[in-house]
């Protein structure tokens, strides 16, 4: 078996720093904005009366704080493997993740409750300049959402993807305390429920958005199959190499943002063990190379027999 031997020479392996930069660089401009919205509508809810944007200023400095231990996690997983860590440590991502997740589901539950006590008080109509602060978060989350989309798509993180659906969440959100601000302004103090109303589909935001990253967080570290698209091209790659007869077995591990391979491959029983471990070197490298994302690569052998293959038999 090849698991961490040095690449053939010749053999420039692909690096994730590029990646990792471009994740870094997207996270800090979410931060930013997140945390200058948040405090933009905690400030206005406040002055203006409205706990919808109370309630949004609470989902964005949320965001905020999971922005925070996002770019913790891309620099700690970053660090080399030592010896009480041998793969690394990239998996701190879904660990900080499930800790971030069970911090929103009890934000959320809190502001959930006092929005329906809020819905219960009397409460003077908003000023006009409160829709304003929701037109604009509506604006600039709808402008990180496609900006964020474009880098996952451009990196491949799956990460990144799912930050900018957080994103077209929150504008979502927004938009919702726009209508209930919007609501209560002109049809005047007998719809001041409206503004709870907001609120509450604020709330149902939050619990959904908390909810959906336990689930992603938790479930990185069960050690899933990657999706199939991906698995394909790196078993093609795997049967491009010379002497490679096929792949028996291929398992692909999501570790953080970067994958780990368990690779099976068949050839000629009757070449020497010296043959067969050079052809798993050259399957290593040539999956390291071609694939940034892939960290590390752990190839088995199995002897190739036609008849077998053609029965359907295993090897």
């Amino acid at each position: 078996m090849v698991s961490d031997e040095e690449p053939l020479p010749g053999v420039v392996p692909a690096s994730p720093k590029p990646l990792y930069t471009r994740a870094i660089h997207a996270t800090l401009i979410g931060l930013a904005a997140n945390f200058l919205l948040g405090a933009v509508k905690l400030v206005g809810g406040v002055v203006g009366n409205s706990f919808a944007l109370i309630s949004d200023a609470v989902n964005s400095l949320g965001d905020s704080l999971s922005s925070v231990v996002t770019l913790a996690a891309l620099w700690y997983a970053q660090l080399p493997a030592d010896d009480e860590h041998p793969y690394g440590h990239t998996r701190v991502e879904a660990v900080a993740g499930a800790y971030i997740a069970m911090l929103i589901l009890v934000t959320g539950l809190y502001v959930g409750v006092e929005a329906v006590q809020w819905m219960a008080s009397e409460r003077p109509q908003p000023p006009i300049w409160t829709l304003w602060i929701a037109a604009g978060n509506v604006v600039l989350k709808e402008f990180l959402y496609w900006y964020n989309r474009r880098v996952g798509q451009q990196t491949g993180s799956l990460a990144m993807i799912a930050s900018a659906w957080d994103h077209r969440s929150d504008a979502l959100s927004s938009l919702a305390v726009l209508l209930g601000l919007g609501v209560v302004r002109w049809a005047g103090p007998a719809y001041a429920w409206a503004d709870a109303a907001a609120a509450l589909a604020v709330v149902a935001a939050i619990l959904w958005s908390g909810l959906k990253l336990l689930k992603q967080s938790t479930g990185d570290l069960l050690d899933p199959q990657a999706d199939a698209e991906l698995v394909g091209k790196i078993r093609a790659d795997a049967e491009a190499v010379s002497g490679v007869a096929a792949v028996e077995k291929l398992w692909v591990r999501k570790t953080g943002i970067e994958y780990l391979v368990d690779i099976h491959i068949q050839v000629d029983p009757q070449m020497t063990v010296e043959a067969g471990h050079r052809i798993s070197h050259h399957v290593k490298n040539q999956l390291i190379t071609n694939f940034a994302l892939v960290k590390d690569v752990l190839v088995h052998l199995e002897p190739y027999h036609a008849a077998q293959r053609q029965a359907g038999t295993p090897a």
